[in-house]
């Protein structure tokens, strides 16, 4: 005769409310996250089967030789130069801005408006009128950064003149480009066209980007991530918060800065202390430089390119040049400025969601308390940002820990297996443009990848072995 236990004990797996139901009476239970792989997709589950299986040891290779570059890279700026003396193709009336590529008559109204003051502040018009005509009649040719190693923060357009920074990775052979950081305010990259945000770029050509020059030239190359990762054991994420890493820097820098000319030294030191963004642009080239080389490795399944234009949002795959693109995402979880809401936001914007893919950005939200802020207002709310990276990436970083979470590295290689199977697609912290009254900034959250690029990336990946 069977005898019943005295105390059952119970695992309950897939719909939570079952194991809720359960530990209100008192039982205990060990619940199983389980859910129907790909929403059921059966195209999607059978290609999921081939690149676990048959194809599983070549996928897993490849994206371990992805990792270890995404890991071990050192990205060191070597120079401040301009766009057209540095970067590759750049020349001419052309604008690099974020973003798949996209005609001007598709261009958002931030973007927009930043590629009016870039105009005029390049002398090709005298007002942003002329630079709407200008820009209508094709006159001024439109290339994404990504086509020429080079990334640009939110709603960014830069042209030949424009400051650099010029990273270069030894090991990986790659060069990567980023423009010098405009600052808060009443600035282009917030989608700004007026006469301050013109004066700011004709700024950092004529005072920052020289001033720029001469400190590194005094100071010597600089090792960009290892100033991030002390900035992320500060609180930084290094995408929505940068201010200890931009401290750090300016820190470093202080003797150089000390030394500058007359002509230079009041303003830069101006410029630094109101600019606490100043380090964004040069942790993007950095990882855009560690993305270069990972792009490199064939078959992998990890996302070495995920960019934004207001309009359109695209992703790559490490090993092939085809963008998977769909419709800009809103942006949630939210704080808006005093007066503003959801209905007054542009979609997602800029190219600094490369940091998501190198281990930072919401892979660091977990040690933020300031970027918890966004994320539900509590640390446990970011922790739970972080491990959701954590399931859909392949490895995690021996450069970025978190303290918080015991000193653990941060998650690094996004797996477009691994998105499309769980459904979770990488959630990005960013700022906020207006969509269309040209205030700019108007607050900070995050937007969440939408699946589409996600499930053709997968397929696409498939096809390729396959053949």
């Amino acid at each position: 005769m069977s005898v019943l236990p005295g105390q059952a004990k119970v695992v309950n797996i897939g719909l939570p409310m079952f194991a809720d139901a359960l530990r209100a009476q008192g039982v205990a239970v060990e619940h199983v996250d389980w859910r129907i792989p790909a929403g059921g997709d059966l195209t999607a589950v059978a290609t999921l089967s081939r690149l676990y299986g048959d194809h599983g040891s070549a996928v897993d290779g490849a994206n371990a030789e992805v990792l270890r570059r995404l890991d071990s890279g050192v990205p060191q700026l070597v120079e401040v130069s301009t766009a057209q003396q540095a970067v590759p193709g750049m020349g001419g009336r052309t604008l690099l801005h974020c973003g798949p590529a996209i005609d001007f008559g598709q261009v958002c109204d931030p973007l927009r408006r930043s590629m009016r003051a870039a105009v005029v502040a390049e002398g090709w018009a005298t007002d942003v009128e002329e630079a709407q005509r200008l820009l209508a009649g094709g006159d001024v040719a439109l290339e994404p950064a990504n086509h020429h190693q080079a990334v640009v923060p939110m709603a960014s357009a830069i042209g030949p003149t424009a400051p650099v920074f010029v990273v270069a990775d030894r090991e990986g052979g790659t060069r990567s480009y980023a423009p010098v950081n405009q600052g808060p305010g009443e600035v282009a990259w917030f989608g700004r066209d007026t006469d301050a945000a013109v004066e700011r770029l004709r700024f950092l050509r004529d005072v920052a980007g020289p001033a720029l020059t001469r400190v590194l030239s005094s100071a010597g190359p600089l090792d960009i991530l290892n100033l991030a990762a002390q900035g992320v054991s500060m609180g930084d994420d290094l995408h929505m918060r940068t201010q200890a890493a931009t401290n750090l820097l300016v820190r470093t820098w202080l003797p150089q800065l000390a030394e500058l000319p007359d002509q230079q030294r009041g303003g830069m030191a101006r410029f630094l202390s109101g600019n606490h963004l100043f380090f964004l642009t040069l942790a993007m080239a950095a990882a855009k430089a560690l993305t270069l080389w990972a792009e490199q490795v064939s078959g992998s399944s990890i996302i070495t390119t995920m960019s934004r234009n207001g309009t359109t949002f695209g992703i790559k795959l490490a090993g092939s040049p085809e963008w998977h693109i769909t419709a800009a995402p809103p942006i949630t979880d939210a704080l808006y400025y005093s007066g503003y809401g959801p209905e007054d936001a542009a979609p997602d914007i800029g190219d600094s969601a490369v940091l998501e893919l190198v281990g930072l950005g919401g892979p660091a939200a977990a040690g933020s308390p300031a970027v918890a802020a966004f994320l539900g207002g509590s640390m446990a709310d970011a922790r739970r940002a972080t491990e959701a990276f954590r399931q859909i990436c392949v490895g995690t970083s021996s450069r970025f820990t978190l303290p918080p979470l015991d000193f653990s590295g941060t998650p690094v290689g996004v797996d477009v297996r691994r998105v499309v199977e769980l459904g979770i697609t990488p959630q990005i912290t960013t700022g906020i443009l207006h969509s269309s009254s040209g205030v700019g900034q108007i607050g900070a959250g995050v937007a969440t990848a939408p699946l589409e690029c996600f499930t053709e990336a997968l397929a696409a990946l498939d096809a390729r072995l396959v053949r």
